[in-house]
């Protein structure tokens, strides 16, 4: 019997050091451009720019990891300010060559020097990660995840043989 495999999980990345002065200076960036729009005409454009980068800026503070297993294959997408989606990697079990915890000894036997890292855990120190090696082609990536035990589970039922525990 050919059992369907779906999971799906939601990591909020921790708030950078500079994220509340970042906030506040760009607050105080608009009240200020809005003060130029009023006084003057080129001002509006000041107002315009401040607007469009405080935007872009918020947006890029604000990022979770949605992690998303099927029948085999991962896909993580970045979500930026709750509103645009960016795809991370797409894996497939076959591709996959291992998966263990960050501290784990088994993953310095998989790692070269031309490795791509890849960060996508929320960066807390309380919370445990997980680092997953997969091969696309010649080029190996390393993920640093932050799975939830239902993910981990799916995982270990498609692919034994690649998770360690």
């Amino acid at each position: 019997m050919n059992q369907d495999t779906y999971v799906e999980w939601l990591v909020k990345r921790k708030d950078p050091a500079y994220a509340w002065p970042a906030r506040i200076l760009l607050g105080i960036l608009c009240a200020l451009s809005l003060l130029i729009a009023l006084t003057t005409t080129w001002g509006i454009l000041v107002l315009a720019a401040a607007g469009a980068g405080t935007f872009f800026l918020l947006q890029t503070l604000n990022i979770e990891y949605e992690y998303l297993y099927v029948d085999g294959s991962l896909s993580i997408d970045k979500i930026l300010g709750k509103a645009r989606r960016k795809k991370v990697l797409e894996c497939s079990k076959d591709d996959l060559l291992i998966i263990a915890p960050s501290d784990s000894f088994v993953l310095k036997d998989y790692e070269t020097s031309n490795m791509k890292l890849l960060n996508c855990s929320s960066g807390s120190k309380e919370n445990k990660t997980h680092t997953m090696i997969y091969q696309q082609g010649s080029q190996r990536y390393k993920v640093i995840l932050e799975p939830n035990e239902k993910l981990l589970t799916a995982i270990r039922h498609t692919t034994p043989q690649k998770m360690v525990r």
